[in-house]
């Protein structure tokens, strides 16, 4: 009787404790978005097109406000959702292009640990389906960074169009009107697979980045042409995954994770922010965020201001995994926000926009401050879309989210303050021309040759003999 009635207890123990149990080592979907906007989905503001399934996410999860990536353009930004680090302490602050002279052969530092690693670290199968855009050559892929698997098309379409299968070349040329099905399929696929096994997938879409073409199924689903028809179709393939994990029993045991890299290319997808991909208003680092965790996440809307480089913390912290100490990190782990509790963010801790190696912008609270800058300190990719600027700008978003009344004149002690902070941190993740003492090492194959950002206005003053190793063997990989 005596085992019985233990046998009883321990089981009546494991049916109330499962739960707990099951959260200790969640599975983890990190879905990555590429160029979508804050108003691209319904559940911000989208009218010409109908996203159910990432509306689901965010009624039943936790929708964010006031998110930022940490750059308006792909690769420093995916870099610090990887890294938890600014782009610019991670070494990773410029966009790599593998037919850029000045770039192919930079990538993501192997030295620098990602999310992938953490969990690596802690028993996960890993896999990643979609872009990288981290570096293209040998060092700097992603098995050198922690993924076991890998499938999808690793560059921009307009840089590099082949598609892959671990090391296996499948398409030459990206079929892009299968890619939401075979991105879909694959993914659904790994959850079968690792169901048994604690698994993290980074899913990093390739759309609504161009180019794109919708599947046969979805051309014209939408009221906003080819775009709204290919994001529809993702939101299905997000509802397919979601499908599979409730079909596998694992649904309540998965943290599901929606975000994108930077804004959208055009203002129409960043309302009701100014501003797009490439510059420093809020239309180009503020974009969707949504935790979606069944039963464990309670739904709600945030406003709490939080940014990309959080996301390491969070989840080193979910899965148990320490966060190195040998490096310094600039987020702060989320989970007291589903938990009832506040972060350990103080309100007055400083936002840096930087546009590639350039401070651009300061916030502090409420209040940004738009840093001065010439023409040669701005990006060439953003020339057209930003202008220089003499004096700094003061604008606060709590009633002026378009960043249209300069408030520079009216607070001036305020202003001194930021650009006190501005200088205080060039020191620290550099500024134009000048590395900074906290900057890590950017990733390269060639150590003696320069590594600089804007390409087109400084890479081309550059002597052959400088270029060195960059330049012949770029001539050589044509």
């Amino acid at each position: 009787m005596k085992r019985i009635s233990v046998y009883i207890l321990l089981t009546i123990s494991l049916v109330l404790f499962s739960p707990l149990l099951r959260a200790a080592t969640p599975n983890v979907i990190f879905i990555l978005m590429d160029d979508m906007g804050y108003s691209d989905v319904s559940c911000y503001g989208a009218k010409k097109v109908k996203t159910p399934n990432i509306d689901k996410l965010a009624a039943e999860g936790m929708r964010f406000t006031d998110f930022h990536a940490a750059a308006s353009i792909c690769s420093p930004s995916r870099a610090a959702f990887l890294t938890g680090a600014y782009p610019q302490r991670a070494g990773l602050y410029m966009g790599i292009n593998p037919k850029r002279e000045a770039h192919w052969f930079l990538g993501l530092n192997p030295d620098e640990v990602t999310i992938a690693e953490q969990f690596k670290k802690q028993g996960y199968t890993t896999a990643m389906v979609g872009k990288w855009h981290l570096g293209m050559q040998e060092p700097f892929l992603y098995w050198h960074q922690g993924f076991d698997h890998y499938y999808g098309a690793p560059e921009n379409m307009s840089h590099d169009k082949r598609f892959y299968d671990g090391k296996e070349l499948v398409y030459k040329n990206t079929p892009l009107e299968q890619l939401n099905s075979l991105y879909t399929e694959r993914i659904v696929k790994h959850i079968q697979d690792f169901k048994d096994q604690p698994f993290f997938v980074y899913f990093a879409h390739n759309y609504p980045h161009t180019p794109y073409k919708a599947g046969p199924k979805f051309k014209g689903s939408s009221k906003d042409r080819a775009r709204g028809d290919i994001i529809q179709e993702a939101d299905w393939g997000i509802g397919e995954i979601l499908k599979a994990l409730e079909e596998n029993g694992i649904l309540e045991n998965t943290l599901v994770i929606f975000s994108s890299d930077n804004g959208s290319t055009s203002p129409k997808y960043t309302k009701p922010y100014s501003g797009t991909k490439y510059v420093s208003m809020e239309g180009g680092h503020r974009v969707p965020f949504i935790l979606y965790w069944k039963g464990v996440i309670q739904p709600g809307v945030s406003d709490v201001p939080v940014v990309a480089m959080d996301l390491f913390p969070t989840l080193s912290e979910l899965i148990d995994a320490p966060v190195p100490e040998d490096r310094i990190y600039d987020g702060v782990s989320l989970t007291p926000l589903w938990q009832g509790g506040t972060i350990a963010r103080p309100d007055d801790e400083p936002f840096f926009y930087y546009n590639c190696e350039n401070l651009q912008c300061v916030r502090v609270g409420d209040w940004k401050v738009h840093l001065p800058r010439t023409v040669e300190q701005i990006p060439f990719w953003a020339q057209k879309k930003q202008e220089p600027l003499q004096a700094p700008r003061l604008y606060n978003l709590a009633n002026d989210i378009a960043e249209s009344q300069d408030l520079a004149a009216q607070h001036p002690e305020r202003v001194d303050a930021m650009m006190k902070l501005a200088d205080e941190t060039r020191l620290k993740l550099g500024e134009f021309k000048e590395r900074g003492s906290e900057q890590r090492a950017t990733g390269t194959l060639f150590p003696e040759v320069p590594i600089l950002s804007n390409e087109k206005q400084d890479w081309v003053k550059l002597p052959n003999e400088e270029k060195g190793r960059a330049k012949t063997e770029f001539k050589r990989r044509k």
